[in-house]
Formats: structure tokens, sequence, C-alpha cells
């Protein structure tokens, strides 16, 4: 510890022999520093805000239905953009710069500095921008800022709008050929219906499941007709059982007496009923109700009876028959319906054996069908596809073409502020003095190291192998001691008129100097 603190202590000393290069270095760059501060020329500052509002009340209404371009992305590529080469070209024909440049050195310079001088701020999540310029004429500093804005407001979708009409134009060049593909798929299908009409596929399903269909409707048929020839045979067997003519007993010969003697058994009959509803069947008036009802009635069998005889023997009475009647009926129903059933079964077999016998033109003709139907529909789903897409782009053209999708508000607009944005003058010059001592005492270091010298007795030990026996102090005289208090007062005079300037310039540029 006591080793490194003697080598700074001696450090210190080689400086301070030579202090008064170190405070004459101070005072040159000073001096240098503070004239070149005061030949600077003032920079003035204009800058404007500008806000980016993306959130329109459109893009969730038109959701679906237009192309919702991403407006953060475009935003973003304007402002990595401002500064580009056209950009500014623009900036120096709207502000007059350019007739500054008369040489294409001048100009590439001009668009150089241009570059450097703008800048644009601001945060992508709030989109809120600052754009900035600067430049020794405060007035032409504002028009380079408002040449910006403009810029940067007016030249925000244009590519958009020419990305929809280039996208309008591809689409409607699409569905002008598939329409042509359409029309020429439609003729084709057209010609291949007129060709095998009859034969066409997709009517009632394909050829095998036809095929299938009246070969079960043709078994179903032969089916229906051996019932049928089954029934007849069975009712022509009943009716081979059955007599055409019946012979029926002789009739009852009813006489004028016979019909007198009903009516009174008739009316005897009513009596005896209404007397049972107050008698019983044991009163005397209801049993010979009774006795009288039975002899009208033997009167009656034997008059009947007496009658039969009188007729003449043989007297039988022929009838049809009607079961045979009814059998005959069913015979001819049965003959119609076995007719019927053959004319169908040759019907389903003719069908069947000219079906049968297309069974190698009927596949191909389905696949020739298949295939045209195939690329149809593809040329068909692609043409919708492309017609909604262009009912989309032309949406999106409107949207983009009438209304304000970005909407740019300036929030401060183009200002230049009276004091100038560079330099600054106050704080340059009280680095400078600073400097110029940090670089004094720079230099008496290198020079106290270049040209060592012995300080004490540590660095004779080092420098020579001799053993030290003692030392002898240096004892200065009055006059000595004078010289050194007078170096050390001039020493720090000057360092007190170093302090003093900077103290006048500070005074002079905050309060005195209006350009400050």
């Amino acid at each position: 510890m006591n080793e490194a603190l003697s080598q700074v202590v001696g450090y210190a000393h080689g400086v301070w022999r030579r202090r008064w290069i170190a405070l004459g270095v101070a005072w040159t760059i000073s001096l240098v520093g503070w004239v070149w501060i005061y030949l600077l020329e003032n920079q003035y500052q204009a800058q404007a805000r500008v806000y980016v509002d993306t959130q329109s009340l459109l893009r969730p209404l038109l959701s679906g239905l237009a192309v919702q371009p991403n407006l953060d992305q475009q935003v973003s590529l304007m402002t990595r953009t401002l500064a580009s080469r056209p950009n500014l070209e623009k900036v120096a024909r709207m502000t007059d710069l350019d007739l500054r440049a008369k040489t294409p050195k001048q100009q590439e310079d001009l668009y150089a500095d241009l570059g450097k001088a703008i800048k644009l701020q601001g945060t992508e999540r709030e989109n809120l921008y600052t754009i900035s310029y600067q430049n020794s004429n405060r007035d032409l500093a504002k028009r380079v800022v408002q040449a910006l804005l403009t810029i940067f407001t007016e030249s925000s979708l244009g590519g958009a709008r020419k990305d929809i009409s280039n996208t309008q134009k591809f689409i409607d060049d699409q569905l002008k050929a598939y329409e042509d593909k359409l029309l020429d798929k439609e003729k084709q299908l057209e010609e291949f219906k007129r060709r095998n009409v009859g034969t066409m596929p997709g009517q009632g399903g394909d050829f095998y499941s036809k095929l299938n269909e009246v070969k079960v409707a043709l078994e179903q048929a032969r089916f229906e007709l051996e019932e049928a020839s089954r029934r007849k045979a069975q009712l022509q067997q009943q009716l081979a059982d059955q007599e055409e003519v019946l012979v029926a007993p002789p009739p009852v010969v009813s006489t004028p007496t016979s019909s007198a003697l009903d009516g009174r058994i008739s009316a005897l009959q009513s009596q005896l009923d209404s007397l049972r509803l107050r008698y019983t069947d044991l009163h005397p008036e209801i049993t010979r109700t009774r006795q009288l009802i039975a002899r009208l009635m033997e009167q009656k069998k034997q008059e009947e009876e007496s009658a039969a005889k009188a007729l003449p023997p043989g007297a039988a009475v022929k009838a049809q028959n009607p079961v045979y009647q009814q059998l005959s009926l069913s015979i001819a129903d049965a003959d119609a319906t076995v007719a019927s059933l053959k004319a169908r079964v040759g019907q389903l077999q003719n069908k069947h054996n000219d079906l049968y016998r297309s069974v190698d033109r009927i596949p191909q003709i389905e696949a020739e069908y298949t295939q045209l139907m195939r690329d149809y529909d593809v040329y068909k789903k692609n043409y919708e596809e492309m017609l909604a897409r262009r009912e989309t782009a032309t949406l999106s053209g409107e949207v983009e073409s009438k209304t304000d999708v970005v909407d740019f508000r300036v929030v401060d607009p183009p200002r230049v502020p009276n004091e100038p944005a560079w330099p600054n003058r106050p704080m340059l010059v009280s680095m400078v003095p600073f400097g110029g001592l940090g670089a004094g005492l720079g230099l008496a270091f290198l020079l106290a190291q270049l040209r060592p010298t012995v300080d004490g007795r540590r660095q004779i030990r080092e420098l020579t192998s001799y053993p030290l026996l003692g030392m002898v102090t240096l004892i200065e005289t009055e006059a000595r001691q004078r010289s050194l208090r007078r170096g050390n007062l001039l020493f720090a005079a000057g360092l007190t008129g170093l302090l003093l300037a900077l103290l006048a310039q500070l005074i002079y540029y905050l309060v005195l100097s209006p350009a400050a």
C-alpha cells in the first residue's frame, strides 16, 4: 500500500513540475475551443407530431365482405421509407432546395445531408410519430417538416389502390378464361346428351342398378303371373264342380183364406203382446189367446196342404246357380290379370334384354359423362369463386376510393422554437476548459514518463545497486522561496483566470446572448 501511494505521489510530483505546460495547453485548448464555439452556426429544429388512426369503424363491419389490408404493416413501412430517395427528391422540389444543387455531385450531397438531418421518432403501438429536421434557416426547417408531413399523409395508401386495381384486372381476365371454358364444356355436354338420348346416366341410377331393378321387377312379374295362373286353374276346378242350373221344390200355394188367417194370426199376436205387458202367462186371457192362435195356424196349414195337392205333379222351379255365375266372373277377371301380367313380363323381358345387350356401351357412356361433369363442375366452381372474389375486390376498391380507412391527425403542426436546438453553447464552453485541463495533465504526465526524475530513496534503491547511507536535505534560500511562491501565485492566477473566463462565457451565453 505504501509503495503504491509513494508511486502515485511520485507521478504527482512529476506532473507538478510540468504544471506550466498543463496550464498552457488548457489555455490554448480553451481559447481555440471558445472561438470555435462562438463561430458555430445555430441549428434550428422544426418538428411536427402526427397520429395515425388505423382503427376504422368500417373494418369490423366489412369483415368477410371486403379485403382488409394490414394497415399497421403499411404504416410501419411508410415510417421506414419516409427518408427514401424518391421522398427526398420530392422534399427538395417542394422546398426549392434542388435549386442550390447545380451538379450531380451537389445533388447527391444535398440528398445525403437531407436524409441525415430528417428524424422520425415514434411508437408503432401508439401510432404517434414525431417528424423533425434541423437547419440553420428557421423558415427552411419549417418548410421541410411541412413537406415531410404532406408526403407522410398523402402517399399513405396509394399503393393499396394500385394493387386492388391490378387484382381486379387479373380476376376479370381469369373470369373471361373460365367463362370460355364453361361455354365449351356446356356445348360438349349438350352434344353428348343429344347423341346418347335414352341412355344417359344419372336418371334413376347407373346402368348396373337399372339392370338389377329390371331383373327384380321381371322376377316379381313372373311370380305374380304364376300366382294368377294358379288362381285361374283353381277357379276353373271349382267351376267344374258346380251346376249351371238349380231345380227348386214346388212353391207354397197361397189362398185367400190363408191370407185372411195370416191377418187374424198377426192381430192375435199383437193382442197377446199387449196382454203380456199387463198379466202373467197364466192369466186366462193369455191362455185363451194362445189357444186361438194355435187353432188358426193349424187351419192355415190344412188349407195350404189341400192347395198343394191340387197342383199337377212335377211342377218344380228351375233357376241359375249364383255360385256358378260368380265363379265365371272370377275366371274372367283372372284371364284379364294373366293377360296383363304376360304383357308386363314380355315388356320387362325385352327391357332386360336391351340393357344386357348394352352392357359394354353403357359403362363407357357413364365414364364419358362422369369425366365431362367432373371438368364442368371444376370450371363452374372456380368461376363462381372468381366471381365472388371479383365482388370482394370491387367492394374493397370502393372502400379504398370512397372512405378513409386510415385517419391522419396532425397533433402538433410544424413549428420552430426561437432557441436553436444546437449548439448548446453553455454546455460546450463548460466542457472545453475541463477538456483542456485534462489534455494538459495528460501531456505533463507523458513528459514525466519520458524524462523521469528521482524523487525519493525508493527510486535510488531501484535504480542503483549501491546501499543508501543517508540523504542531504535541500535548504531553500529566501530568494528561492519567494520565487516559488510567486510562481505558485501566478499558476493559481492562471487557473483563476481560466475559471473567470469560463464564468464570463456562461454569463454571456445564458444572459446576454439572445441566440444562446
